[in-house]
């Protein structure tokens, strides 16, 4: 039959077990050197006790008298006793320098030798010895008498090592006592510190705890999306790659303060807001992202998890997505139109007016081409003129005129491979959109009229051309322009006159202008409007986004 593996225990449970381990042996090791010091110090107590009484009664005048007399036992005997009960020592010995008993506290060994040593008190010399006589092992003191020169008795007292073992098993109870106190302390105190580290550690072991924390880390850097975790001091706790590469961030930014990290100050604020933030788009020097923040429960300022997530993609292609729609509204209405034209020349074909039907046809076509030739011959970068048809268009139903300025010119092969199509549409597509909403308003008292009921034209001019290793994209309009006011605020996302939802087209020129390390122009046109000028370098990335107020 097998048996059922044991699981590993807790990490909780083994370290209880060490310590309430540890806490025994160092309650046993302190209860042992307490034992062995009392019994030291008990012993050298006894020997000064019995020193202090032998040399006092040595060096009594009484006691040299009694000697004198023909019978000292009967004077020094009762003596004796009295000062061995006084100080509580076991035997008071006073005896002639032959070592013969004058004194003892068994009557019968009184007028027997000494068991022990006397040859040093006999030289003079008061010293300690243990030793075994009548009443057992003992810890005794021998010291002479001196009358005068002569040494005319011996004194010795003693303490047996008995009663020194019973006072120091007397003091070991106390001791035990205390270290049981101590030990059930130091286990109740453990098991309580390790119950709560049980329930933040979930009663996982130690194996279990590292194998989650290499899973941890492995979801962590696997995860597509930002995830940084912020402590209860806004300090960065912890960021996985793709967190540090959509902030931009070095490799060091773990433990540093968010608002040391130098990102945008809409972004600083959102990730240092209190309350949840929710789907928010904040721009990057290079990225669109969309920011969550959530509170960590649990108490005050424990901490935030914010979630990033890319949206740089997703905006660039929502914005071909806006330009497709637009194209495809102008085709609608310019087949709607041309219909119109077409009813129109038959319409005159059936009433035999065949020259004016032509000329009005020829016309038309005139009109529309001259547009088209005057693009297709400037700017040989199909995406550029592409898009600068469609938006012709555009504006010509919002009744703009769209014009490209006579010194454009771009020629084939003259962009590098490194110059994104799609960052040349948000560029330029977005300026065209700015300058065309611009156009197309006039504010009178503060309420917008369409500019075709104004005497002023409305016109947008564009500029493309390569000169001196540069691209130059200009967009400039007949609009009311930006006030100096303005100037510094226009590129931050947000910045908008036309009503919530909107503000985040000049933000994404600039991050686009800036990913090619390129430079963006806020002048006055010369029709009194914006003139927007966007330069990127043809050779790469050399240098980041300056907004220069008109």
């Amino acid at each position: 039959m097998r048996l059922p593996r044991t699981l590993p225990r807790s990490l909780a449970g083994q370290l209880f077990a060490m310590q309430a381990l540890l806490v025994a042996a160092v309650v046993a090791g302190c209860a042992f050197f307490a034992y062995a010091s009392g019994r030291s110090q008990a012993e050298e107590t006894a020997a000064r006790q019995v020193r202090a009484a032998a040399l006092a009664m040595a060096g009594s005048p009484s006691v040299r008298e009694a000697i004198r007399t023909p019978d000292p036992s009967a004077v020094l005997q009762p003596y004796a006793e009295k000062v061995r009960e006084d100080t509580g020592i076991a035997f008071v010995t006073i005896m002639d320098p032959e070592g013969v008993r004058w004194t003892h506290p068994d009557t019968s060994q009184i007028g027997r030798s000494f068991i022990g040593h006397t040859e040093r008190a006999l030289l003079g010399e008061t010293f300690e010895e243990t030793y075994t006589g009548t009443l057992g092992p003992s810890i005794r003191v021998v010291t002479p008498v001196h009358d005068g020169d002569r040494i005319v008795g011996l004194v010795s007292a003693g303490i047996t090592v008995e009663r020194v073992s019973t006072q120091v098993r007397e003091q070991l109870g106390a001791l035990g006592t205390a270290a049981g106190a101590a030990l059930a302390l130091g286990a109740l105190g453990t098991y309580v510190i390790n119950a709560r580290l049980r329930r933040h550690t979930h009663g996982m072991n130690a194996g279990e705890l590292s194998r989650m924390h290499t899973y941890h880390e492995a979801t962590l850097h696997a995860v597509r999306e930002g995830l940084i975790m912020l402590d209860g001091q806004r300090r960065v706790a912890l960021i996985n790659d793709a967190g540090r590469e959509l902030l931009g961030l070095a490799p060091g930014s773990v433990g540093r303060r968010i608002d040391e990290l130098a990102l945008p100050a809409p972004l600083t604020g959102a990730l240092l807001a209190s309350e949840p933030r929710v789907d928010e788009v904040h721009l990057t020097a290079e990225r669109v992202i969309v920011v969550n923040t959530s509170p960590v429960v649990g108490g005050e300022r424990r901490g935030t998890v914010v979630t990033l997530r890319d949206h740089t993609e997703l905006q660039a292609l929502s914005g071909e997505l806006d330009s497709e729609r637009g194209f495809t509204q102008a085709l609608r209405s310019q087949a709607h139109e041309a219909a119109n034209r077409l009813h129109t020349v038959v319409s005159l074909i059936e009433l035999g007016r065949v020259e004016e039907a032509v000329e009005f046809a020829t016309a038309e076509l005139e009109l529309a081409q001259v547009l088209t030739d005057r693009v297709v011959g400037a700017v040989a970068e199909p995406v550029l003129a592409a898009l600068l048809l469609g938006k012709a268009a555009q504006a010509n139903e919002r009744g703009v005129e769209l014009v490209l300025a006579e010194d454009s010119l771009i020629d084939d092969g003259a962009l590098p491979s490194s110059l994104a199509p799609r960052d040349l549409v948000t560029i330029l597509g977005n300026l065209i959109d700015n300058a065309v909403d611009a156009a197309s308003e006039t504010t009178t008292a503060g309420v917008p009229v369409p500019a075709q009921r104004t005497a002023t034209r409305a016109l947008v001019t564009v500029t493309a051309r390569t000169e001196s290793g540069e691209l130059l994209l200009r967009v400039a309009d007949t609009g009311a322009g930006i006030g100096p006011d303005d100037a510094d605020e226009v590129f931050r996302r947000g910045w908008t006159t036309h009503g919530t939802g909107r503000g985040l087209g000049l933000a994404l020129v600039r991050q686009a202008a800036h990913r090619n390390g390129g430079t963006v122009t806020l002048g006055r046109a010369p029709g009194g409007g914006a003139e927007f000028t966007v330069r990127l370098p043809l050779a790469g990335r050399t240098a980041g986004t300056e907004v220069a107020a008109p």
